[in-house]
């Protein structure tokens, strides 16, 4: 099965819909990154910030992209756009790729950001033909390393002080999930 990052798909759930992103979506991810956790969990330089014509033009882009899949997490009880999902680094010879999210002050703690992810690795498997999907989290972040196995991924291995976090030095863990694993549990493992 090819894989085609070039359609870029509405995905709904019950509490998100994925869709790719419009204009208005700018001002989520303009305040995402003024947000010092935003910034802290997702490994960013402090004050590295976008300004709104560099902001405009990356998502002004994102739907054209063929080797990658960027969508925008909206939240179906507010209509608003609270983050992003993305499946990029597409390696087409082990059909595998990395994801990554990011999830705004908006949508935190209220379960937006467990469906989304859901919904994207089901999209990258069963409509995609993905065999792996892959990502990294920092070991300050339990919250979302939580998420990635309530979903189903699978730490591998720890790279160890890979970020710098004032004067400290942070692991990540390199998390992984297997077509084979997502054909039996569908995003829900036992546990």
């Amino acid at each position: 099965m090819p894989v085609d990052f070039s359609v870029k798909p509405t995905l709904t759930g019950d509490r998100v819909v994925l869709r790719p992103f419009v204009d208005d979506d700018v001002a989520t991810f303009q305040a995402a990154i003024a947000d010092p956790e935003v910034v802290r969990m997702t490994g960013s330089p402090p004050g590295d910030g976008f300004d709104l014509g560099r902001l405009r033009a990356w998502y002004g882009t994102r739907n054209s992209q063929t080797d990658r899949l960027d969508l925008a997490v909206v939240d179906k009880a507010t209509g608003a756009c609270v983050g992003e999902v993305v499946l990029n680094e597409w390696d087409g010879h082990n059909r595998s790729c990395n994801f990554r999210t990011l999830i705004g002050p908006a949508g935190r703690d209220r379960g937006l950001g467990t469906e989304s992810v859901r919904l994207i690795v089901g999209y990258g498997f069963e409509q995609l033909g993905l065999h792996r999907i892959a990502l990294e989290v920092f070991a300050f972040n339990p919250r979302a390393r939580h998420v990635y196995e309530k979903v189903g991924f699978v730490a591998e291995g720890t790279l160890r002080q890979v970020l710098r976090d004032g004067e400290h030095w942070v692991d990540a863990t390199v998390m992984s999930i297997l077509a084979p694993e997502w054909a039996v549990h569908r995003g829900y493992p036992p546990g």
